[in-house]
């Protein structure tokens, strides 16, 4: 009697749980699997549905080709600059926000404003802020200029200046949440730890490294994994900036790439595409399995 309760309850967990598995199933787990065969397809044709052979030439291709070498670094630098720093600065104002009790909502609501504006729109604010132009050096410049430097072309000079622009924006967009998952996770820590260290008489410094950071680690955790994932995906931002041509502007990504090979100038290879999708698949899938090899020493749930 008690094993068919529980094979009735289980059958009944099955059954709530199906139009989410038929949901992940159909628009996850299948094109996943669609791509992932598509990339092993040697000259196909989406007209005409058909291909030359299988093996592994679109991966040698995409491996091989510079463009698509240009968007990996620019996407590893995007990732390694942004991730770290823009987690670390956000502890940072969380803590501060978290410590003034006097329009504490106030702050907060204006550090969220970014996150609910169009990052294209921001984008173009950006661009106008740092570009040059025939009739003015940018905002920015003026302030160089203010302080006894010379002007930067920004959006359409030197590497390492439109590299600056595009991790200080990303940096700049991603702020807003994270500030709020922070700030949400630092009013969730027991107020007993704290008032127990300080009857011990222990340090600012050394209650925020023994008791905050390890009460807030899975949030932190949880943001660096977000990051990572997010600044692997990066392409609106990017077209926001430096326009739709970013290979001649070296600024592509990787998801830059793939849509290129799907729809730019150089499009109608979905073979290539393919392949550097599960090529960016397997590096997001590297780099978070690492994370959460990591977490399990330094993350305390």
């Amino acid at each position: 009697m008690r094993k068919r309760k529980l094979s009735e309850s289980s059958l009944k967990g099955w059954l709530y749980l199906l139009p989410a598995l038929l949901f992940l199933g159909v628009f996850m787990v299948y094109p996943l699997v669609d791509v992932f065969v598509y990339s092993f397809e040697e000259g196909y044709n989406s007209a005409s549905q058909t291909y030359m052979g299988v093996g592994s030439y679109n991966y040698s291709y995409v491996l091989h080709d510079p463009y698509f070498l240009q968007a990996v670094k620019n996407t590893f630098i995007l990732v390694i600059i942004t991730v770290p720093l823009s987690t670390a600065i956000a502890l940072l104002i969380a803590t501060g926000l978290h410590a003034v009790k006097p329009l504490r909502n106030l702050f907060q609501t204006v550090y969220f404003l970014p996150y609910v504006t169009n990052t294209l729109a921001v984008g173009l604010v950006f661009m106008i802020l740092f570009k040059k132009t025939a009739y003015s050096d940018g905002f920015i410049n003026l302030i160089i200029k203010w302080f006894g430097g010379g002007a930067v072309d920004f959006i359409d000079g030197p590497y390492w200046a439109k590299m600056f622009v595009l991790c200080f924006y990303t940096i700049w967009v991603v702020m807003p949440f994270k500030i709020l998952i922070l700030t949400s996770a630092l009013s969730s820590v027991n107020r007993d730890y704290y008032n127990a260290a300080r009857v011990d008489g222990t340090s600012k410094r050394r209650i925020f490294m023994r008791i905050t950071l390890p009460m807030i680690s899975p949030m932190i955790f949880y943001l660096v994994i977000t990051g990572f994932i997010g600044a692997f995906k990066a392409y609106s931002d990017v077209v926001a900036l430096f326009g739709t041509d970013l290979n001649a502007a070296e600024m592509n990504t990787i998801v830059g790439y793939v849509y290129d090979m799907l729809y730019g100038d150089s499009g109608g290879y979905p073979s290539y595409a393919s392949a550097a999708a599960i090529i960016l698949f397997a590096i997001v899938l590297t780099i978070t399995c690492i994370n959460l090899l990591i977490s399990k020493k330094n993350v305390h749930y």
